[in-house]
């Protein structure tokens, strides 16, 4: 098999059915990451020898008449903060280069079940931090549309590997909006499943009360089929939701016929590109034509999301780091002289600069003295965000919204402007605060060809009303799946 632009689902039918084996399809990722890794740089461990040995389990798995499972051959990356127990998982960290964990992430043991074959761990912003993908410790990721710009972060290797037809589907975080700020900057569809949907037993943690797993895919079906496979209750996760999984496949082709539509006049600013809000507003009225109905709503509180997330998520962050102290496991520096000195100089050396900006963002916010006027703070108005989606949602079914203000912006171009590159986040925050599912998907170009997201949110575990719209636009767009070929 040589088509690496087959979807997730193709694959699996095909390797199923015995028509393709699961072994040429996991080589003929091998061969095209062969091609494009170099240029675009989206991968921080690759592990071929585990992968061929999985899918030749798949193969005979078929051969003796047994159902590999929904995923059956499909190749898979992992962003490197999720628990691999076979190949390291550094959060693109000096302080966890080459550990190697010992046990699987809850999606990791999912996806095996399901078929999947993991072909390595995708690059991103040390530790889940960054808008861009440059604040690895080991190397930026590029765009595929264009090699010259950022991919999004932190997930950008994820987001980049699918983009340029790597893999057909990975995996990504998603703690104010890491997955779906770089599908929209690499015309990818990703989607952030309601806080407790998907277990995070085995991700490595940044802000506790945000972080959530979930997938990058081609194609909204693709989607639909990886959040089929990794939802639902862990035992080992005390915040995993015990809530039904649906068949998200089967809503795809449902229509959104008298669906209520949301838009929010809060997301749509000065300062923004205008082509992306053109883009946007003429998705809406795509809806319109469905069946749809579209009303303006507000969501008042909406301007205080970016100062409500840099104080919760950097005192978790704050909290959640501390463990690496250079005792237990992890970089330890050679050079200490005493206990405290062990500390301090591990952690100058292990974390990079963006890390330690939020470690102390995060520590002054709770220290004595500031946690009531900065954490607590933030977490009254964080409830007053949640009310507002709340109110919204009773007026109507599903919130539509830009994803990013501007379409991908130059490498090197906002690193040493950290306020410029959080506003970055600006449209996403907001769903992670409010623990509701949201996906981006591709609504258009720029002109210079660069993709254009569209966020549709819906209420918590509303993940079908969330699937439904977004298929429906993503038939009527009649956009093929954007593969980059760098």
């Amino acid at each position: 098999m040589s088509d690496y632009t087959l979807s997730a689902s193709a694959i699996s039918r095909l390797v199923r059915s015995g028509d393709v084996k699961a072994v040429d399809s996991v080589s003929s990722a091998f061969t095209r990451i062969e091609q494009v890794e170099p240029r675009v740089d989206a991968f921080l461990h690759l592990d071929r020898a585990g992968a061929m040995a999985a899918a030749e389990a798949v193969d005979r798995m078929v051969a003796s008449g047994a159902d590999p499972g929904p995923l059956a051959g499909v190749p898979v990356a992992v962003k490197d903060n999720i628990a691999t127990p076979d190949l390291p998982t550094s959060c693109a960290s000096r302080i966890l280069k080459n550990y190697v964990p010992p046990y699987s992430a809850a999606v990791v043991e999912r996806l095996r079940s399901a078929g999947a074959v993991i072909v390595g761990k995708t690059n991103m912003d040390e530790f889940a931090m960054g808008s861009s993908c440059e604040n690895s410790a080991f190397k930026p990721t590029r765009n595929p549309h264009d090699l010259s710009r950022i991919p999004g972060g932190s997930s950008g290797g994820s987001a980049a590997a699918v983009a340029s037809a790597m893999v057909p589907v990975s995996l990504g975080s998603d703690t104010g909006g890491s997955i779906r700020q770089p599908a929209a900057l690499t015309g990818t569809v990703g989607f952030k499943p309601t806080y407790g949907r998907v277990s995070r037993y085995g991700l490595i943690a940044f802000g506790s009360s945000l972080d959530q797993i979930g997938p990058f895919s081609r194609t909204v079906e693709d989607c639909a089929l990886l959040m089929k496979v990794i939802s639902g209750r862990d035992p080992r996760d005390s915040t995993c939701s015990s809530t039904a999984v649906p068949d998200f496949l089967s809503f795809l082709n449902d229509g959104v016929r008298s669906l209520r539509i949301g838009l929010p006049a809060e997301y749509f600013i000065d300062g923004m590109q205008p082509e992306v809000e053109k883009s946007v507003r003429a998705a809406a009225e795509v809806f319109t034509s469905l069946g749809a109905r579209t009303l303006d709503i507000s969501l008042p509180h909406t301007r205080f999301a970016v100062a409500v997330y840099y104080v919760v998520a950097t005192a978790e962050a704050s909290s959640n780091l501390a463990r690496y102290d250079g005792v237990h496991y992890g970089y330890r520096t050679p050079e200490a002289v005493g206990l405290v000195d062990l500390y301090q100089k591990t952690r100058r050396d292990g974390f990079g600069d963006e890390v330690k900006r939020r470690i102390m963002l995060g520590t002054f916010a709770l220290s004595s003295g500031y946690s009531e006027a900065y954490y607590k703070k933030a977490l009254q108005v964080r409830s007053l965000m949640k009310r507002d989606f709340d109110l919204a949602f009773q007026d109507v079914d599903v919130i539509i919204a830009p994803t990013t203000p501007t379409t991908a912006f130059r490498i090197g171009e906002k690193i040493n402007d950290p306020l410029s590159m959080y506003l970055s986040d600006v449209f996403t925050i907001s769903a992670n605060l409010a623990t509701i599912p949201a996906v981006s998907l591709p609504c258009g170009l720029d002109s210079s060809g660069l993709p254009i997201g569209i966020q549709i949110m819906a209420p918590p575990f509303r993940e079908d009303l969330v699937l439904k719209a977004a298929a429906s636009l993503e038939r009527a767009l009649g956009i093929a799946p954007l593969t980059a070929d760098p």
